[in-house]
Formats: C-alpha cells, structure tokens, sequence
C-alpha cells in the first residue's frame, strides 16, 4: 500500500508510524512539507516533493495523509479527491470555518466520497466509548436526558497552545475547535444528535503577563512541549487569539443538553464525563482511566478500571492512537465495512466548535437551525 503525507510533524509522524507497525504492508512514498521536523518517523529516505499536486500525480497513491496545520487541509484534500486518491486521511479538525465546512460538503457530494475521507478523531476509538457504545445499545441508560464534562490540560500543554501556531485561529480555527472537537463529538454521538442551540463564555485569564513564572525552574514547564511553526517563545506575552478558558452550555436536536468546561492551566489534569439517562447514568474520565455505568436501581452494569488488566491504556490518547491503527489498516483490507467515525461526524463536530465561539464572541444563543438546513442540502448521511 502506498502512502504519502501533506505535513511530517509530531503528530502526523506518530500516527504512520503506529500505523506502519500495524499494517507493514504500507510503502512510504512521498512527503510535502517545507519543514519535516519528524520525518525520521516514517525513514529519512523517504522522497521530498515541492508540491502536493506534484507528489499525487507522481505517487499516485493508495492512502493520502493529511498532517498539515488545519488551514491547509481544505485545499489539501481538495487535491485528493480531485486526483481520484482511494483513501484521504485528515487529522483534525477538518477545516476551520463554518465556510470551509459547507465547501468540503459541496466536494464530498460532487465526488460522492464521504467514504473515502477518514479522520482522526481518536475519542471515538478509545475503549472508553466502545465499552459505553455497548452499555447504550444495552439500553443501560435509556432516553439521554443531560451531560456535563470538561477538558482540563496542564500549564505544559497550555503554554504550548499558547507558544504554538495553534494560539493563531485563522490557522487552528480557535481553540474550542483545535482541541476540544473530539469531545464535542463523542457527546453527538451519545445523544445520537447534533447541536440545536449553543451559548458559550470565556477568555483568557491565566496566560497573562502578571502571571509569568518567576524562576527558571517553573518556566521549563512552560517549554516542555516544542513547536516549529510559526511560533513564539513566550505564552504569557503571546500574540496569539485563542482562549485559555471557555464555558459552554448546548442544546441537543434531541432535546438533550450539555454544560462543557475547558481550561488551559490546571496542575491536576482531567477529562471528565457524565452522561444521565432515563434509565441510568454513565460516568467516567479519560485521564484517571475509568467507566462506571449504574443502573437506576443502583445495579452496576460496567466498572471498568483501564489502569490495570489486558485493557491498561497504553499509549497516546489513552490507548485510543493503537486502537485506531488498528481500526483503520482493518478498514483500509476491506475486513471491515465502516470506521467508528465519519467525516461528516467530524464536521458536524467541527460546526458545534465553531458556533460556539461564535456565542462567545458576540455574547448571543447562537440558532444552528439554518445552518444544518445548508449542510443537509449535501445529503452526506446515506
């Protein structure tokens, strides 16, 4: 299987690299990127193109990976389809607009490939969601009725935004979008729904000035994670646009509603979930590896304990990278029909994101009624 990549970074070299492990059937043949931090990650003697278009008619090959920071995936994967690539996949999040959105629709209509574009978003894969996808489909938690959860990361992985071209949203999309799209995705497919209505607030708070370490010691930390493009080095007197905290409250097509917090800078990292239903309630956290689902008798119908055992998370993600290699080289042999995840899950995701710093910038609920009406008209959904 032949396989080129748009962007050799940390993360798109980690994952063709895992998935090389998984599948050793796969032949790197290409990579376009002005600057290849990682591309010992997949062999140095890996060929360089100038050009994604040069790379695609020279390669043509089985599987185009999209690695490249989020603004350029639109074009990027405009290219894949036009060059008839049987499979794209794109990291996340997919674009970064709620234009771009309705443009990638428009091209996976035109070229009836929503099929063929896989994506990234790694939740989906973890075996915290295969084990609540059974207790749902078990009936455990019936009707949902409400959720709350949050994504709370380190001062490391804060400044990094912070530092990163990620703190830029005309690059990322914002910060909602950049990081916290797989959790608003999982949440749409608890509820087996999408967003009606959003309102969000935030800001920044943290990553001012007034609070810049004081000693050497404390500002390593604030270096731990390195960033290559279009960076800067100091978080707290960024330049960049994003948030470093963000409160967030949805209401569900399905009648269901979400409250949702995200902070930037917290010693004691989680990510948390709490799911009620009519007939019971699942929670967990992805960080502290654990899924309890009760029953509304009080019976227990999951206690999973993921630091431990032949389910211990192992890897990135909280084991999700290895499980969606493993996914992905079964769905790439035809062993497998469908991926738990979609393109069109991923953008609609990436719409809820989006609206939501729509809500927070301008204060107001923001109504998605007429937006789904526009993303429908594409008929993505078979």
């Amino acid at each position: 299987m032949k396989v080129v990549t748009a962007g050799i970074g940390l993360r798109a070299g980690h994952v063709l690299s895992i998935l090389k492990e998984t599948m050793p059937e796969i032949e790197f043949c290409g990579y376009f990127d002005p600057q290849p931090t990682f591309l010992h990650m997949i062999g140095e003697d890996v060929p360089r193109f100038e050009s994604v278009e040069e790379m695609l008619a020279t390669v043509k090959p089985d599987l185009f990976f999209v690695g490249s920071p989020n603004r350029f995936h639109l074009d990027q994967i405009r290219l894949g389809l036009e060059a008839d690539v049987p499979h794209i996949f794109t990291e996340k999040p997919v674009v970064v607009s709620i234009a771009e959105t309705m443009e990638l629709a428009r091209l996976l209509a035109k070229h009836d490939a929503a099929g063929r574009v896989m994506v990234g978003l790694v939740l989906r894969y973890s075996q915290h969601m295969v084990d609540l996808r059974s207790a749902i489909a078990d009936g455990a938690l019936g009707q949902i009725a409400s959720l709350e959860a949050n994504e709370h990361i380190g001062p490391y992985h804060g400044a990094f935004f912070m530092r990163d071209w990620r703190r830029m949203a005309e690059h990322s999309g914002g910060f909602m979008l950049e990081k916290c799209c797989h959790d608003l995705d999982i949440y749409n497919m608890i509820t087996a729904s999408r967003p009606a209505r959003v309102a969000s607030f935030g800001g920044r708070r943290s990553f001012l000035p007034g609070h810049a370490p004081a000693s050497n010691a404390e500002n390593e930390i604030f270096h731990v994670k390195k960033s290559v493009w279009e960076f800067v080095d100091d978080p707290f007197r960024s330049d960049g646009d994003i948030i470093d905290f963000q409160t967030a409250i949805l209401s569900y097509e399905s009648g269901a509603s979400l409250a949702f917090h995200t902070n930037l800078n917290v010693p004691d990292e989680h990510r948390r979930f709490c799911v009620m239903g009519a007939l019971g309630m699942a929670e967990g956290d992805f960080v502290r590896g654990y899924l309890k689902v009760t029953r509304r008798d009080g019976s227990i119908h999951t206690d999973q304990d993921y630091t431990k055992g032949d389910k211990a998370q192992l890897g990135h993600h909280y084991g999700a990278d290895h499980m969606m290699a493993a996914d992905l080289a079964a769905y790439l042999r035809g062993e497998e029909e469908r991926l738990p995840v979609s393109i069109v899950d991923a953008l609609e995701a990436g719409v809820a994101a989006l609206a939501l710093d729509e809500a927070r910038a301008s204060g107001q609920v923001v109504d998605l009624t007429e937006t789904w009406a526009e993303f429908d008209q594409y008929r993505l959904r078979k």
